[in-house]
């Protein structure tokens, strides 16, 4: 076989569709008949892995002390030049740091929250 033959082949392989779709499970179950507002529907939707943007307080400095160490071995013209660069973004992650993400950060805990009491209340329901 010739390479432009196997490659040929490769390419039809890899174009067919499956006649068969998969089935997967909805992401929200409600066993318990709670019911939930729109905001914790979305947000019970988005699935397990879903990242809550949370991040410890002191993240900033942590990311400027790591900046700080990874510049060190550079040569010492360069280095002035490299802290303001890094200074000047983490001055703008601080800026978006404050508006956005704490926000929808806080959003989203109050959301957690406002589940997860249902879902006790309706599991000491239950169990009573």
């Amino acid at each position: 076989m010739t390479s432009s033959s196997l490659v040929n082949k490769l390419i039809r392989g890899q174009t067919i569709t499956p006649q068969e779709r998969h089935a997967f499970h909805p992401r929200v179950l409600n066993n318990k008949n709670i019911t939930f507002s729109n905001n914790e529907a979305n947000l019970l939707k988005k699935g397990h892995k879903y990242d809550l943007h949370t991040k410890k307080k002191n993240w900033l400095l942590n990311l400027a002390l790591e900046a700080e160490t990874a510049i060190t071995p550079f040569p010492i013209t360069d280095r002035e030049f490299y802290k303001k660069l890094i200074a000047d973004h983490i001055q703008t992650l601080q800026h978006h740091n404050n508006s956005n993400l704490i926000h929808n950060t806080h959003s989203e805990s109050r959301t957690i929250k406002s589940i997860q009491t249902k879902l006790k209340k309706k599991c000491h329901v239950s169990s009573s």
